[in-house]
C-alpha cells in the first residue's frame, strides 16, 4: 500500500501517459483493491468538512440528488444506475480521452482538466444556490480526488479497469448508504 501511495503522489505531481507493463491479473487485482481502499480513505478523511458545512447551516447536505433519487426509485434501480450506468457513461466521457494526449505537457494538462471537470459535473447533485456555488470546490473535492485515482488506473491498466474501480467505489458507498437507512 505504501508503494502505491508513493506512486500516486509521484503520478499526481507529474502525470505521465505510461502504461503498466505488468499484465498479471493477480498484480492488477491487488493494485485495484488498494486503490479502492485509497478512494474510500480519501472520502472518509474529507467527509468531516461536510459535517462542518452542514452544522454551520451553509448547505443542507440532505438536499442532494441521491436523496431525491432514493425517494423516487427502488434501491436496486439506484444501485444499478450508480454501479453500472453512471460509471460507464462518466468513464467514457472523462477517462477514455486521456490516452489521446500523446505529448507530455498535453497529457498533464488533459489529466488535470478531466479530473477537475469530473468533480465539477457532480455539483449538479446539489440544488444550485449561491452557497453551493461558493463552496463548489470543497463540495466536489472528493470527486476531483477520485477522478485523479480513476485517471491513474485508466492510464496504467486501461479503461475497463477505471470503469470497474468507479463502479466498485460507487457500489461500496451505496451499500453503506443503504445500511444507514
Amino acid at each position: 500500500m505504501k508503494a502505491l501511495i508513493k506512486e500516486l503522489i509521484a503520478f499526481f505531481k507529474n502525470p505521465t501517459l505510461e502504461k503498466d507493463n505488468n499484465s498479471s491479473f493477480i498484480y492488477r487485482i491487488k493494485i485495484f483493491g488498494q486503490l479502492i481502499v485509497v478512494c474510500l480513505l480519501t472520502v472518509f478523511i474529507i467527509s468531516p468538512i461536510f459535517t462542518i458545512i452542514q452544522e454551520l447551516g451553509l448547505i443542507d447536505m440532505q438536499d442532494h440528488a441521491l436523496e431525491e433519487m432514493m425517494q423516487k426509485l427502488s434501491k436496486p434501480i439506484v444501485f444499478v444506475f450508480a454501479t453500472i450506468v453512471a460509471p460507464v457513461f462518466e468513464e467514457v466521457i472523462f477517462r477514455a480521452p486521456l490516452t489521446a494526449f500523446k505529448k507530455k505537457k498535453q497529457f498533464k494538462i488533459g489529466f488535470y482538466v478531466f479530473a477537475i471537470l469530473f468533480g465539477l459535473v457532480h455539483i449538479t447533485n446539489f440544488k444550485i444556490t449561491p452557497s453551493v456555488l461558493l463552496l463548489a470546490p470543497i463540495l466536489v473535492l472528493p470527486q476531483i480526488c477520485i477522478g485523479g485515482f480513476l485517471g491513474f488506473i485508466r492510464v496504467r491498466f486501461g479503461l475497463l479497469w477505471s470503469i470497474a474501480l468507479h463502479g466498485s467505489y460507487n457500489g461500496i458507498l451505496m451499500l453503506i448508504s443503504f445500511a444507514a437507512m
